[in-house]
């Protein structure tokens, strides 16, 4: 239930906190679509934020979101968000023959602060159209009704229908798991 009450008390708490969670949440209001909104304690991993969210949601709904960097020749880097469920890890063979790579990484914290406009890792949420990145997403994660991830701040998650994410980031579905 998204009510004005509850968004408005939302709004207030999310004054301090990143902008990015600012920005879900008007996204998520404009297109008037479910979620909820969780504080907590910060977290950086997947199962340190499944543990906070015991009982409500599992590892496997939490949506890790990855920035790496993707090298296709000395002149062609980029980064790209790779999104997966909580419990799975990305197979970097998978996807550097998925990008056409010479060679991929994880972004480095300086990196994904300079992408994000200064989210720490940990707290990325899996809206990579909002830093002009392309989104890969495991279909597996998508088969949760529900996902959650941090929103922008390691302190601040959000949960919504997976379809309703699957249309606001409109994301690549590959098979990029192990």
């Amino acid at each position: 239930m998204v009510g004005s009450t509850v968004f408005s008390i939302i709004l207030y708490c999310a004054m301090t906190y990143h902008p990015t969670v600012q920005a879900i949440l008007s996204l998520l209001k404009k297109h008037d679509m479910w979620f909820e909104t969780f504080e907590h304690v910060p977290v950086r991993t997947s199962y340190e934020a499944a543990r906070i969210r015991e009982g409500r949601y599992a590892l496997k709904q939490g949506a890790k979101a990855l920035i790496i960097r993707v090298k296709k020749s000395q002149i062609d880097l980029h980064f790209v968000m790779l999104v997966l469920s909580g419990d799975s890890r990305f197979d970097g063979k998978k996807v550097k023959k998925l990008l056409n790579a010479r060679d991929i990484r994880f972004a480095t914290a300086e990196e994904v602060a300079d992408v994000t406009k200064g989210i720490e890792p940990g707290g990325v949420p899996p809206f990579g159209n909002l830093f002009d990145l392309s989104v890969i997403v495991d279909p597996i994660l998508l088969q949760n009704e529900r996902i959650i991830f941090n929103a922008g701040d390691r302190r601040f998650s959000i949960a919504m229908k997976s379809n309703d994410y699957r249309a606001l980031v409109q994301p690549r579905i590959e098979s990029i798991c192990r």
